[in-house]
């Protein structure tokens, strides 16, 4: 199965999306900062990047720009309240691939997955 990396500062909607994609199946890394998320990028290799917009050490867009500058070109999926059009064109030009915006049900959240890693099963 498909192994995830969940980057969010916020415990409790980390706890639910770590519990809700476990019972998926998936393999789930988290980091509760930017730096912290980096590092685990340096480290494993991921089918999917969850990346949270804002974030201590570094925000989801300073990581977006740091993983493509390292030319890692794993998918990216940006978690984010911020959800005007204008901040997900930055999101999307900076290099992710998708983006989810808050609040979002787990249900949405698993479906949106399997759509995207549905191929690399």
């Amino acid at each position: 199965m498909a192994r995830i990396l969940l980057a969010e500062d916020e415990e409790v909607l980390r706890m639910l999306v770590v519990d809700t994609l476990e019972d998926e199946g998936y393999t789930i890394d988290e980091a509760c900062d930017g730096e912290e998320a980096y590092n685990l990028i340096k480290e494993n290799e991921y089918d999917l990047l969850l990346l949270d917009y804002m974030m201590p050490v570094y925000t989801g867009l300073e990581l977006i720009e740091m993983i493509r500058k390292d030319n890692n070109q794993t998918q990216i999926m940006m978690l984010s309240a911020k959800s005007q059009s204008s901040d997900q064109q930055k999101v999307l030009d900076a290099g992710a691939n998708y983006f989810m915006s808050k609040p979002f049900s787990p249900i949405q959240l698993v479906q949106r997955i399997e759509e995207i890693l549905g191929d690399a099963e």
